[in-house]
């Protein structure tokens, strides 16, 4: 009998995929986002080329692989999404659910504002010139260059630096300073929301059929960019300083700890999207291939993105006659200044233009589908039946967490926008994040326990997971977890935009919104022991009890 209390049930009635590999590319394009063209490539200009690809690789094997299998294992076991999933598992740390899935809405409020910058640029190519190439424009200022910027060069900007700051943003002085709405990008973030809408408004049965096109087409685009781009003068160059490793990199913390984190965004780990999928596949999928698909693929699309990117960084640098090493990149200008401005001197630059800019799209798109499928996975979880008598169709229930995002997402598109877009994505991904991985693998690696992982695959007809998965999860991924969240600690710094820092209210609010999400975690803990009944130490024996009972599964 008490066996039985401390058994997982799992929901048989849930819907599936028509076809598994429907799941496999909603995976990959989850897991395939603009980080992989912006900061993959970022990290590996700031950290010596080539030196950056062998700790990269190596924390995909030991770090990005195990805990990706890990979420998977989880949701398909359960058919459940992050909240009831993890609430099975260790009701202790149920606030870790919650928690991704606050950040996860959270994320989506102003990642959809990276698809409407997209969208203007996307529009705005469709001319020649292309409106980021000259100086020549109503908006520019008096230091505007047409030239490249190095990183003596403070007191210039580029043509394309400001398209983006003073044409698209219109941005202020400061977020202090308020400003007026950008009705163009308002607009087209009405767009982007409708295009989320009805990408995932039937769910896994209309996102599974729009993953086809915009899970594929971006390495349509990117093979096409690297094969133009490998054509332009100093292209070679571009690719040697890429993978060409400067062997003293090597010995610097900062490296690998950029690496670890670099693997770990970009699969996801933490964020709850892969597990909510996961749970919507068949209880005896062979979850494995899927993993490795997915992660193997992810850092596979990094490096072709840096083939693409460090080719153009030699074209411009043959261009200027501007070593390499001193370009300025820094962040998602990468996507929106720098490699707009390559193009631009391209020949037929509208065409490469509008290509990249729906690559960025898609790639947006299939993270966003996946955010959005947190809230409305777990909402159905907990709350179906009684959502479903007021709404009657889950289609407006969609509706309602998608114009929700909307009208959070509204800040964005003012003139302040940039400066509340950078300290959310600061204090989010960047500091929440850690500190839910750093649960999650307590939760499920610690307190839930390997053995049971392992027992949990079994049951879903598959080999127990091997002697590489078990040293990972018992030890090899914990130690890196805990080891990149103390030096997140130690070398945080305070969100800044360029040369702007925020004032210290700024940066309250930017501590308020990290809590929004991490807040959850002990708040789930206290609610588990206050409605749980008996002491404290009686709850401690039964839990205790159901860990050894699975053990010996």
């Amino acid at each position: 009998m008490e066996q039985d209390q401390c058994k997982m049930d799992h929901e048989p009635d849930r819907p599936t995929w028509t076809k598994q590999i429907e799941f496999t590319l909603a995976g990959i394009g989850c897991a395939v986002g603009l980080g992989n063209v912006w900061r993959f490539p970022y990290l590996c200009y700031r950290s010596g080329g080539g030196a950056f690809l062998i700790p990269y690789l190596l924390m995909l094997l030991v770090l990005g692989i195990p805990l990706l299998y890990m979420e998977l294992i989880l949701g398909q076991y359960t058919r459940r999404g992050p909240v009831h999933a993890l609430a099975k598992a260790c009701p202790l740390l149920k606030g870790v659910g919650l928690a991704t899935v606050a950040i996860s809405f959270i994320m989506c409020t102003y990642y959809n504002v990276i698809i409407t910058w997209g969208l203007y640029y996307l529009f705005s190519s469709f001319q020649s010139p292309l409106p980021w190439q000259s100086c020549n424009n109503t908006w520019n200022k008096p230091n505007c260059t047409d030239r490249v910027i190095t990183n003596s060069s403070v007191h210039s900007s580029t043509a394309s630096q400001q398209f983006f700051s003073y044409k698209m943003l219109e941005q202020t002085g400061g977020v202090e300073q308020g400003g007026l709405m950008r009705w163009e990008l308002f607009l087209l973030l009405i767009l982007a929301w409708i295009l989320i809408y009805f990408c995932i408004f039937k769910g896994v049965k209309s996102t599974g059929k729009v993953v086809y096109f915009t899970a594929l087409f971006p390495y349509v685009i990117l093979l096409a960019l690297l094969i133009n781009n490998a054509q332009l003068p100093g292209a070679l160059e571009g690719i040697l300083f890429f993978i060409v490793p400067k062997w003293g990199k090597l010995l610097e913390v900062e490296v690998w700890v950029n690496a670890a984190a670099q693997i770990f965004n970009s699969i996801g780990i933490g964020f709850g999207s892969l597990m909510a999928m996961s749970s919507y596949n068949n209880f005896n999928n062979n979850i494995l291939k899927d993993t490795l698909a997915i992660s193997i693929t992810n850092s596979l699309t990094s490096i072709l993105a840096g083939f693409v990117i460090f080719s153009a960084f030699g074209y411009m640098s043959h261009l200027q006659n501007v070593p390499i090493s001193e370009l300025a990149v820094d962040g998602p200008g990468l996507v929106f200044v720098v490699y707009p401005q390559a193009f631009a001197t391209m020949p037929v630059a509208p065409l490469w233009a509008v290509l990249f800019f729906i690559m960025l799209l898609c790639l947006g798109l299939d993270s966003q589908f996946a955010m959005v499928e947190v809230m409305v996975t777990s909402l159905m979880d907990a709350f179906g039946g009684r959502l479903l008598k007021v709404l009657r169709k889950k289609e407006l229930l969609v509706l309602v967490v998608c114009s929700t995002a909307f009208l959070m997402g509204i800040p964005h598109v003012m003139q302040v926008g940039i400066y509340v877009f950078q300290l959310m994505d600061h204090y989010t991904a960047i500091v929440s994040i850690m500190f839910l991985a750093f649960f999650e693998v307590l939760a499920i690696c610690g307190l839930y326990g390997v053995r049971r992982l392992s027992a949990n695959v079994k049951e879903m007809g598959g080999n127990r997971p091997n002697i590489f998965f078990t040293v990972c999860w018992m030890f090899v991924s914990p130690l890196l977890i805990t080891v990149i969240l103390v030096f997140t600690i130690i070398q945080f710094k305070p969100a800044r935009y360029e040369e702007y820092v925020y004032p210290p209210w700024a940066q309250g609010v930017g501590w308020v919104i990290a809590m929004a999400s991490i807040i959850w975690i002990p708040l789930g803990a206290l609610h588990t022991l206050w409605v749980l009944p008996g002491s404290f130490t009686e709850f401690y024996y039964r839990f205790v009890s159901c860990t050894v009972m699975f053990e010996s599964v």
